[in-house]
């Protein structure tokens, strides 16, 4: 009879342990807004020059719920000869992401670098398409280490809140 109860205090301590366990899982993962513009067509594929590329890359996250969030990537890219644009691409890639029982610094790490992560790959297969259903040759994008952008970004942030601190003292 002891031997049950000390069975029965185990088994209940477990449902308590793996209520607190971290979790992390992806819920979602969609284009929420994709946008293609060729404004000098159709004259622009008479051009024979190569275009300049430029690459704009943004993330942002909310929380959408209780331990759920919404991470977004949204890649720009704008082709150029010249002065003339030869296309722009827009592509907004979203994905929703449960994480629980996990300290609030990590949460920002999670978001500003681990979503990051998951959701480029789908990202530049999206601009990849876009730009290739429009007539041009693909852009591949490279990849991108989130984890050091993230880590440049929070550097970035103590080091201004240092300077600023030190500025108010004068």
């Amino acid at each position: 009879m002891a031997q049950d109860k000390g069975k029965a205090s185990k088994t209940e301590a477990q449902p308590q342990e793996q209520a607190q366990q971290a979790v992390f899982g992806i819920e979602k993962i969609y284009v929420k807004d994709a946008s293609l513009e060729i404004p000098s067509a159709p004259q622009i594929f008479l051009q024979r020059e190569n275009p300049q590329i430029n690459i704009e890359l943004h993330n942002a996250a909310a929380n959408i719920g209780d331990g759920v969030f919404e991470a977004v990537i949204t890649v720009t890219i704008t082709s150029k000869i010249e002065d003339k644009t030869v296309f722009l691409v827009e592509v907004a890639q979203a994905g929703i992401f449960q994480i629980r029982n996990v300290p609030n610094e990590a949460i920002e790490s999670i978001l500003g670098a681990t979503c990051p992560n998951i959701l480029f790959p789908y990202a530049r297969e999206a601009v990849s398409d876009l730009v290739t259903r429009a007539g041009f040759p693909p852009v591949l994008l490279n990849p991108i280490n989130f984890e050091a952008l993230y880590l440049q970004q929070k550097q970035q942030q103590q080091a201004q809140a240092g300077n600023g601190d030190a500025g108010s003292t004068h």
